[in-house]
């Protein structure tokens, strides 16, 4: 009997990556292009889809697992969601299969909420299902940073409640069309080991409340102190991740374990802002997990050990 492999698609907004993977985890080969949702709406989601597979010369019957954008409300088709609490291992047996192809192609739903807020997510449960097949505590917060911030309780396996942040955008929003935008123009990348990072996410933890006062004080220093635009940011960007630290913290258990899911820019400033404000994460690749839970996911729908 040949061995069983199948396509793992991770399909965003404005990113595509695929993967050929067996039943056992390894990895065949790759694709990655700039081809998300946005575009693929354009060009066609099957066109983009075959071309890579193409590239890949794969077998016409070879199948395909996808997760995030591409089953959204304007993506390919609607995967829906699946409300919480939820377990995490639903995600495989609730995939929607895509209409009128040959293939056999399959999209995972995202997950929502309505109590205590409503709240969705698509893609990071994929993500969330390889995390914990990778081990984490058996009761944690979960910590995804991105334009669009998750913080997850999990217990058991089992999504009980999320939070969005809208720290990303905030961040772009203020820094590029706002009063703060003077005192930030021209700065070559703030870094997470600048002191005032820190010291921004501390007093952000402390005083969630005074967040948009802080924010104001940056402009005062650039025209009272000597500021630079790397610091001015630095400072912005450690009072919006402090302020989703604080909130993120309040809607669990207190002194629950917190896995850091994260990788690149992202997994340094977030690890640096959570030891700024006492914790000590627990580091999971953002990009290694996606392919463990697309892997999880495909061998519940497919049936392989």
């Amino acid at each position: 009997m040949s061995e069983f492999r199948f396509a793992a698609v991770d399909w965003g907004t404005s990113s595509f990556r695929l993967w050929l993977m067996t039943a056992d985890g390894r990895v065949l080969g790759e694709r990655r292009s700039h081809e998300g949702m946005t575009s693929a709406r354009e060009s066609g989601f099957a066109a983009v889809l075959d071309s890579h597979l193409a590239a890949l010369e794969v077998a016409s019957d070879l199948p395909v697992l996808i997760c995030g954008m591409a089953g959204a409300r304007q993506g390919w088709q609607e995967a829906g969601y699946i409300e919480v609490p939820a377990a995490l291992d639903a995600i495989g047996q609730a995939a929607i299969r895509i209409e009128k192809t040959e293939r056999d192609i399959r999209i995972l739903p995202g997950l929502c909420q309505r109590q205590p807020w409503f709240d969705v997510m698509r893609g990071e449960e994929t993500q969330l299902l390889g995390a914990i097949a990778g081990g984490l505590p058996d009761e944690c917060l979960v910590v995804m940073p991105g334009t669009h911030s998750k913080w997850v309780h999990i217990q058991a396996g089992r999504v009980q409640t999320f939070s969005t942040f809208m720290t990303g955008e905030l961040f772009a929003a203020i820094s590029g069309h706002t009063i703060l935008s003077h005192t930030v123009n021209g700065s070559s990348g703030a870094k997470a080991t600048m002191p005032c990072f820190a010291d921004a996410v501390r007093r952000s933890v402390a005083s969630p409340a005074r967040l948009t006062q802080a924010l104001f004080a940056i402009r005062a220093q650039g025209l009272l102190a000597s500021v630079s635009p790397e610091e001015a940011e630095a400072t912005l960007s450690g009072l919006l991740i402090g302020e989703e630290i604080a909130g993120g913290l309040g809607m669990a258990p207190h002194g629950l374990p917190v896995a850091l899911v994260a990788s690149g820019r992202h997994a340094e400033l977030y690890q640096a802002a959570l030891t700024a404000a006492g914790l000590s994460p627990h580091i999971v690749d953002a990009d290694a997990v996606v392919q463990t839970g697309l892997l999880s996911a495909a061998r519940t729908i497919w049936h392989k050990n």
